[in-house]
Order: structure tokens, then C-alpha cells, then sequence
């Protein structure tokens, strides 16, 4: 029997976040996050966030390094979740990865990800799990309220049916939203805010001043070289 967790607050909104089930469930460590919807446990076992799509992290889509430092910050390393299973949906994906809703006590952090405005929704071959109207009310208030990637890429349409499309974000030095920061050429990094640091990004970057986001501590033309 599913029950109701406590009341999240996400900007202005509330959200009643479900939990899988009373009974106590396994509890892994977090040991990385691969992109904003796939992580690392400590067992080695890959995990793609069932049910939501984050924008890529290859090429210059728009929103794919913040998606992961918003992971990021949700998940550190060594934060213990459970894994939740949907008997409606398939267990395993053709990569070998589990396909499970990340439960951080009883924070479903799937749920949080779209609410957030990290993610969108995708019902992979159109097969609706059991949070699927949870994750479309979250997904149309973030889009309303312009959070995330709703605001740094507004050409994205909320399609459920697909894998979410936000485009190519454009070099800026401006700041503007929408854009790559022209400090960082190589990875489409967005300007502050917020604020990202060497542990969100987890990726050697080549840095052009200003550097914004103060990567290039040595102001060798390199930030975030400890992970090279």
C-alpha cells in the first residue's frame, strides 16, 4: 500500500511526495552522478532515474551541466537512498542499467528533479508508471513557474512521449538566459545563478576570463583540474 511522505517545499510550490512502500527497503550509498539522471552506487550498480529525461550532457545542449550539478546537490557522494521498482514498467534497461525511483528518506528525488525544473517527463514507449500524474502536475507548474530549464531553454516542450529536447544553447558573454557562457568554450556551462563549483561540473574544463563561476583557481586557462 503506498502512503504519503512529508510536504516538500520547491521554490512556492508543495508537493505531497510518495513513498513506495511502509515497509523498510534496502539502503545503498550514492558513489557519483553520471548526468541528471543516472548515478553511480557504492556496489558499482548504474541507475537511470525511471520516467524523466535530463538534457544531455555531450555537445552544447542547453542545460545539461546544470542538470547534473542539480543531481549533484541533491545526491553527494555517499547519501543513502533506496531504490523503488514499478511492476508497471521494466526493471532493467538495454544498458544494464536498473530503472528505479531514487528515494532519499522519503524524498522521491525523481519527482523532485521534474519539480525542480531539472528534468522533464518521459513515459519511455508511452507506458504511464505509477507516479505518472504526480511527475505531469510537476512538470507543468515548474514549466508555469519558468524554473530550471524552463527558463535557461524555452524552445524545450513539455512531450512526455519523447526524451526531452531543450536545443543548442548559444555562447554568451552577457549572462543571458538561455546561453553558454563564453568563459567555459568547450562545455556548455551556464552563467550564475546559480552558483556552480568544480564538484557540481565533476569535469576538467578550459576557462576563459572572467570565469564567472571562479573554476580556474591557478588562472591557468584550466578549472576543475583535479578531475582530468
Amino acid at each position: 500500500m503506498r502512503r504519503f511522505g512529508v510536504l516538500v517545499v520547491l521554490g512556492a510550490v508543495l508537493l505531497a511526495v510518495p513513498v513506495a512502500s511502509s515497509r523498510p527497503a534496502a539502503s545503498y550509498a550514492v558513489q557519483r552522478v553520471i548526468d541528471g539522471d543516472t548515478i553511480v552506487l557504492a556496489t558499482g550498480r548504474h541507475v537511470r532515474l525511471v520516467q524523466i529525461d535530463a538534457p544531455e550532457l555531450s555537445g552544447p545542449e542547453c542545460y545539461g551541466v546544470a542538470a547534473k550539478a542539480a543531481l549533484v546537490r541533491l545526491l553527494p557522494a555517499g547519501t543513502r537512498v533506496a531504490l523503488g521498482f514499478d511492476p508497471r514498467l521494466d526493471r532493467v534497461d538495454r544498458y544494464g542499467r536498473s530503472l528505479a525511483y531514487v528515494l532519499k528518506g522519503q524524498e522521491n528525488v525523481n519527482l523532485t528533479l521534474v519539480a525542480r525544473g531539472a528534468a522533464s517527463v518521459w513515459f519511455y514507449e508511452g507506458v504511464r508508471g505509477r507516479y505518472a500524474t504526480q511527475l505531469m502536475s510537476a512538470a507543468r507548474s515548474a514549466r508555469a513557474a519558468k524554473r530550471g530549464l524552463w527558463n535557461t531553454c524555452p524552445a524545450t516542450v513539455l512531450d512526455p512521449l519523447h526524451a526531452v529536447s531543450t536545443g543548442t544553447a548559444k555562447s554568451s558573454g552577457g549572462g543571458s538566459a538561455g546561453a553558454c557562457d563564453a568563459s567555459y568554450p568547450d562545455t556548455c556551462i551556464p552563467p550564475p545563478p546559480p552558483d556552480l563549483d568544480c564538484a557540481d561540473i565533476q569535469r576538467k574544463v578550459r576557462v576563459r576570463q572572467p570565469d564567472p563561476h571562479h573554476l580556474d583557481g591557478d588562472r591557468d586557462g584550466w578549472g576543475c583540474e583535479s578531475y582530468g
